[in-house]
């Protein structure tokens, strides 16, 4: 019995279809065999951790580039040229302002109407010619008061001179008192003094009556004209307007410019200053007379420097018997000198105007610009000179952006200027 029942387990495990039965087939088609999926899972796993890594590497990559190339095309892209040296600069031009040799402006000194008036602007006139009557009829009238208040003071003059010499003599017989001649002589004394001030007044007025008759203090050409017949000269100090007739004693009636001789100032740079002998030699030109130029000499100078535009003011002497120079015309002035100045010459857009004084820009071996402080001479329109602040065959920048700041990164384009290349 055991022995059947170990035969019947060993059959049942040995797995025999046919021992096991129908029931047993059955069991074994309905139960499919058994896979091993883990290995799938991790290789699932290592390839997407695998795509992440990548994918996170690549956009990495892309920001690093994009960075780069931001800040690469972020900074400004200038261009940067040589300067030329110039060693022969014996002639300087600069503007000038030419004034007449002596300017008067002609006030009244009187009050009254304006009888006449006898030369124009752009009259000629010779010192003491008459140039206007004014009528004072009030000042006419005080000047008759005033002589009769001084033969008044003469006439009691003469009347205290006469009692005091009789009461001198009458003092001696005890005739008079002591008192009584003290008190004559004393009057005497002040109607002297009264005749003084009488004389003075007349004086005054006088001199004031003079002014009615105004003159040319010196030869020159009439330039301005504020009168005209009828007109009231006040000499109040009142502000009247020309519209109500009148003039005021601040505004003057007539302006005289002797022009035969004229002064041309001009403002020298400090660094020329040292040049600015006396008798050096000048050429004017004006751009109302092309081809032509007058020439001068420099007579004088201020002997200082303006301490706001730092520069020395220099006058020079130009004859002008033709009267074809103008007062208040602008000219160029060519001073020779004698001296040699070495400068080099820069773009005028290369300079930087900030508040502590001129700058140019220059460029690095980094590729980075570096504000240079530079002495400017003389601006010649589309170039300027440079005194001092560049170093011999120094690039500067031709075109630094409004916004150039020192230590920033700048790209520099290839010009047939440019010495350095192109810095990277």
């Amino acid at each position: 019995m055991s022995e059947e029942i170990g035969t019947t387990k060993r059959t049942t495990s040995g797995g025999d279809p046919q021992a096991m039965g129908p029931h047993a087939e059955r069991a074994g088609a309905s139960r499919p065999p058994r896979r091993n999926i883990a290995p799938w899972l991790l290789l699932a796993l290592l390839l997407l951790i695998v795509a992440v890594i990548y994918g996170i590497s690549r956009r990495r990559q892309a920001e690093s580039s994009l960075a780069h190339y931001t800040d690469a095309n972020a900074a400004p892209v200038v261009s940067v040229s040589v300067p030329a040296v110039e060693t022969s600069a014996q002639e300087i031009v600069l503007p000038g302002n030419i004034q007449a040799y002596t300017m008067a402006p002609i006030y009244a000194r009187t009050t009254g109407y304006v009888k006449a008036w006898y030369y124009d602007i752009g009259s000629h006139v010779r010192r003491g010619d008459l140039l206007a009557v004014i009528e004072t009829p009030e000042l006419d009238q005080q000047v008759d008061q005033a002589k009769a208040e001084l033969d008044a003071a003469k006439t009691s003059e003469r009347l205290a001179k006469v009692t005091a010499m009789r009461y001198r003599a009458l003092i001696g017989s005890h005739a008079v008192t002591q008192q009584n001649t003290d008190t004559a002589v004393d009057q005497l004394q002040t109607d002297e003094k009264q005749v003084l001030s009488a004389e003075a007044n007349l004086r005054r007025l006088e001199a004031l009556q003079d002014f009615e008759r105004v003159v040319a203090p010196f030869d020159g050409v009439i330039t301005t004209r504020n009168i005209d017949t009828g007109q009231l000269i006040t000499t109040t100090g009142s502000t009247v307007t020309m519209g109500a007739g009148t003039v005021s004693s601040n505004r003057e009636i007539f302006d005289i410019s002797r022009v035969d001789v004229l002064r041309v100032f001009v403002n020298v740079p400090q660094e020329y200053a040292p040049m600015m002998r006396k008798g050096v030699s000048a050429v004017l030109t004006l751009p109302q007379f092309p081809g032509r130029s007058f020439h001068g000499t420099l007579v004088r100078t201020s002997d200082a420097i303006n301490p706001v535009m730092r520069t020395l003011l220099a006058e020079v002497d130009v004859r002008n018997r033709d009267g074809e120079l103008q007062p208040g015309s602008y000219t160029e002035v060519h001073l020779h000198v004698t001296d040699s100045v070495p400068v080099r010459i820069v773009p005028e857009s290369a300079l930087i105007l900030l508040p502590d004084g001129e700058y140019v820009g220059t460029v690095d071996r980094s590729g980075r610009a570096r504000l240079v402080r530079v002495t400017v001479g003389r601006e010649l329109g589309t170039t300027a000179e440079v005194l001092t602040g560049l170093a011999d065959g120094e690039p500067v920048i031709s075109n630094p952006p409004d916004s150039l700041t020192n230590g920033e990164r700048v790209r520099v384009v290839t010009s047939a200027n440019n010495s350095m290349g192109e810095a990277r």
